[in-house]
């Protein structure tokens, strides 16, 4: 038998990563986390999977199960961009994520690891995934430097994995975020507050060139992302780091409508001022560019609009309480 390995298997994407692969009829899943969470947990009820390892025992069952492994999706990390505590980041995120790729490369193993958009900061450089401004990069937060740090140390490394591939995650929305509480996607926050109190609170804009609501973001559905991640370690393309977003910013406005209309509820929006604790930190505009992803994988790739996103996750997940 040989396994195909999930980190952060009980989270957000790790456990839609899991439904993908059940999906094409892969159940020999060994998935990874710390299981501490029942929320989190309740993401991998029916689903299909070998075996479940704590993380911390992660590397000692590798010892004995390294030659029954075909690939490690890696995507457990902690992500709360408002943690400060630089030794959570280092440990869980920087040296847990030097480890796998150590293992992956001592052992032979295709690596496909989380990275983040986040480590572009206020995007001083762009949203390019090019490998020469990786050094130059200024995250804003510590969890992007954490992940901007081990870009920059895999990009050193000589011994590397038979097959790579560091994933710029952008703003990724879709079933199964419901313990993730602040760090929740704005669909989730704004269904809660439809629900509540019939209307939504959004950032105001703190910078004359943008209006209130108009922020923009790369938004991706997490069913294209578990797609993407799924046909990247069955083509295995040159290895590198790759954007993953949809290569067109939306607004927390066009967004939040698009909840309303899935809802079938009047709009009803207003703004607050952006908390004091993130505004110097708060990112106005990201749009991945795409490039390099569709040139590897086919210009063909096929993404989910905002507007069908939304509604897909609204009326199939949020408005039945349901998991995918």
């Amino acid at each position: 038998m040989s396994y195909t390995i999930v980190t952060g298997a009980a989270g957000f994407i790790g456990s839609c990563m899991v439904k993908k692969l059940n999906d094409n009829d892969i159940s020999n899943i060994v998935v990874v986390d710390d299981f501490s969470n029942p929320v989190k947990n309740r993401n991998l009820e029916d689903k299909a999977f070998a075996a479940k390892v704590h993380r911390d025992d992660f590397f000692t069952w590798m010892e004995e199960h390294a030659r029954e492994t075909e690939c490690i999706y890696h995507l457990g990390a902690r992500t709360d961009t408002t943690e400060f505590n630089r030794e959570i980041f280092d440990k869980l995120n920087l040296n847990y994520t030097k480890n796998v790729w150590r293992l992956c490369s001592r052992s032979g193993i295709p690596l496909i690891y989380a990275s983040s958009a986040a480590t572009y900061g206020a995007g001083e450089y762009g949203y390019t995934d090019r490998h020469d401004i990786v050094e130059r990069l200024k995250p804003l937060n510590p969890y992007g430097e954490s992940k901007n740090e081990f870009d920059k140390w895999m990009l050193a490394q000589s011994e590397t994995p038979p097959f790579w591939a560091g994933m710029k995650f952008f703003n990724v929305y879709g079933p199964n975020e419901y313990h993730k509480g602040r760090m929740a996607s704005v669909i989730l926050h704004s269904f809660k507050q439809i629900s509540e109190t019939g209307k939504v609170r959004l950032f105001r804009s703190h910078k004359p060139e943008y209006q209130d609501g108009m922020q923009l973001r790369d938004f991706i559905f997490v069913k294209d992302v578990v797609d993407i991640l799924f046909r990247m370690m069955q083509k295995k393309p040159e290895p590198g780091l790759y954007n993953l977003g949809t290569g067109h910013a939306r607004a927390f406005l066009h967004l939040t409508r698009a909840v309303f209309s899935a809802m079938n509820k009047p709009e009803n929006i207003e703004f607050i001022d952006t908390p004091l604790d993130i505004r110097d930190k708060y990112q106005y505009f990201t749009e991945a560019c795409m490039d390099k992803l569709l040139k590897n994988l086919g210009p063909e790739l096929k993404f989910h609009s905002l507007e069908e996103g939304v509604t897909d996750y609204v009326q199939q997940y949020l408005m039945k309480g349901g998991y995918y």
